[in-house]
């Protein structure tokens, strides 16, 4: 099945929009969603509109991770997913995404930023 990023033709109520009958075209198309686990570093490239391109990673080992009370940064190994607030399953399959707490050798660590669109997984040291 097809990824859309089109308005549905359906209102809230159920109802239907008047205008809008028409095919779907390819720029409206989307992607199925990356969903990076903790693993042996894998990452591929996507194309975007315009020509564009957007690193996506499969499979991280490593994070950036910055101790917010010395304010420096360090690459340090992940190890599980403790939590993740977007979805219990992603915890159990390892999913990295934004505001997951992650186990490192460091402690635990919050991820700020999002993995699946940014090509790296950065974070910052909580207690």
């Amino acid at each position: 099945m097809v990824v859309t990023q089109r308005r549905s033709r359906r209102k809230a109520t159920g109802g239907r929009f008047k205008a809008g009958a028409r095919s779907k075209k390819q720029y409206e198309s989307g992607n199925k969603p990356t969903l990076p686990k903790i693993g042996e570093k894998q990452s591929k490239t996507v194309r975007t509109i315009g020509g564009n391109n957007k690193l996506r990673v499969m499979h991280a080992e490593f994070i950036n991770l910055v101790d917010p009370k010395t304010k420096k940064s360090s690459k340090v190994k992940m190890k599980n997913v403790i939590d993740c607030p977007a979805n219990k399953q992603y915890t159990r399959q390892n999913i990295l995404t934004k505001g997951t707490l992650v186990e490192t050798e460091s402690g635990k660590a919050k991820i700020t930023n999002r993995p699946a669109q940014d090509g790296c997984v950065s974070g910052i040291l909580v207690k």
